[in-house]
């Protein structure tokens, strides 16, 4: 019997998602990076640049067992070209650390910090999958943003109010 290779399976349903997402956030204008549908909720800009920055917080967990929330880059995009690109780079990366990826790599130990401290520790392999799941979260919430904003909401899983079907 075949062993399971997580990091292919992490790999397809990365793939899975990220098309999604890029359609998403490609519906974004920078304009509307200060709006938000609540005082508690976050802004629109943040939420687009924590969907964009996900897939390269997998590469780390696997290249780099880590992540140091004091040290890790803040990219700002300038437009939504940016973004859609900063994005479209760090799927790339996260597509290619789960190709190389072993299973013995995924069962390593991944640790959060913050300016060193940590924050917690588990394997990695549960962190990708948590990580995927997470970028798939905000998307939902952004395709709210979307609506709330009189955007078209591109097709996820099948066609949305805004897509033609017949």
């Amino acid at each position: 019997m075949n062993e399971i290779n997580f990091g292919i399976e992490y790999l397809k349903e990365l793939e899975a998602e990220a098309g999604a997402t890029h359609k998403c956030l490609e519906r974004v204008p920078e304009k509307l990076y200060d709006w938000k549908p609540h005082e508690r909720s976050m802004a629109m800009g943040y939420l687009v640049h924590l969907i964009a920055a996900m897939p390269k917080w997998i590469t780390h967990m696997v290249e780099k067992s880590e992540i140091d929330l004091g040290t890790f880059e803040r990219f700002q995009a300038k437009n939504t070209d940016d973004l859609v690109r900063y994005f479209d780079e760090n799927v790339k990366g996260a597509k290619s650390t789960l190709q190389r990826a072993t299973n013995k790599d995924l069962d390593g130990i991944f640790h959060l910090k913050n300016n060193g401290q940590v924050i917690f520790s588990s394997p990695i392999k549960e962190n990708v999958s948590s990580t995927i799941n997470h970028m798939v979260h905000h998307r939902g919430q952004l395709t709210v943003y979307l609506r709330l904003n009189d955007l078209q909401v591109p097709s996820i899983y099948g066609p949305s109010a805004d897509d033609k079907v017949f």
